[in-house]
């Protein structure tokens, strides 16, 4: 059964977030390790960091990650704020190592009126300091595939294939692959044999092996318009072929999924309830091979 589970609330403490996660039924869990929209947060205590790993130890959650702030932007053209994005980014990495969290999950930057190529090696260079400055650390750089939407880099595999090709420390970096995202900006998944398509193109120019993390989204928009709306799972335009390809890909099987969709309730029943059943539904049950 793949490993899955959803962006959780660190409301009240992060500890909240896994053992919400764990009130569902999941395997793992991502949060924010502060304010998503602010650039100043509160230090981590280290009660946080206790309970936080305490319930991770207690309700059995694995692989949890930390996605970080979107106003980072690695690949500004305005100097100030690439060193204000690079400092943030440097803490978001300190706070997911405190925690013990596998990976930070981050949108690659927008070059904004610069040009692609000078946005790619503000991310590189950005990078490279980062790591730099968090040397010895276990928590992985796990570059998100986007939806493309204005200047936003990372929507072609071709562009997360420059940032391995050229970040000095490139075994410290892996990928997150989005369904909304990659979908958006124009990869074909649904028919069994455009997802092999895809999945080759992607082992072709970076390696499947560098795949780290799924966000499991359906979407609002149709395929190629390179917007970011994420959806119910089954129904956006992804439908659920998409999601049965994924989730029955072996390759796959001990690499975690989160969810990204819309919170709220339906009849009662939480939508994360109820994404994260249609998930499991899709799920092929293998037959056992006998013993001789």
């Amino acid at each position: 059964m793949p490993l899955l589970g959803a962006h959780m609330s660190i409301a009240g403490g992060y500890y909240k977030a896994v053992r919400a996660a764990a009130q569902f039924d999941m395997d793992c869990v991502q949060i924010f390790t502060k304010n998503n929209n602010q650039w100043r947060a509160k230090p981590l205590t280290e009660e946080d960091i206790r309970l936080f790993r305490e319930a991770l130890e207690e309700t059995g959650v694995t692989h949890p990650v930390a996605h970080d702030s979107y106003l980072i932007n690695l690949a500004s053209p305005d100097d100030a704020l690439w060193k204000k994005s690079l400092d943030a980014f440097v803490i978001e990495l300190q706070r997911a190592e405190a925690l013990g969290l596998i990976g930070v999950v981050m949108h690659p930057g927008s070059f904004v009126k610069s040009s692609e190529e000078e946005g790619l090696e503000k991310i590189v260079q950005a990078l490279d300091e980062a790591h730099r400055q968090t040397e010895g650390f276990q928590t992985q750089v796990l570059l998100e595939t986007t939806a493309g939407q204005g200047t936003n880099l990372g929507h072609r595999f071709e562009q997360l294939a420059y940032i391995f090709d050229h970040v000095e420390q490139s075994e410290r970096l892996g990928v997150c692959v989005d369904t909304c995202h990659i979908f958006a900006a124009g990869y074909a998944i649904t028919e069994p044999k455009d997802y092999k398509k895809t999945m080759k193109e992607f082992d072709r120019l970076i390696g499947t092996d560098r795949i780290r993390a799924f966000h499991l989204n359906d979407s609002k928009k149709e395929f190629g318009s390179r917007v970011d709306r994420h959806e119910k799972i089954g129904e956006g335009f992804l439908g659920l072929e998409p999601f049965r390809n994924l989730l029955n890909d072996r390759r796959f099987a001990k690499v975690p999924m989160y969810m990204e969709t819309p919170k709220g309730d339906e009849d009662g029943t939480p939508l994360d309830e109820i994404n994260l059943a249609t998930l499991r539904s899709l799920v092929k049950k293998r037959k056992r091979t006998k013993r001789s």
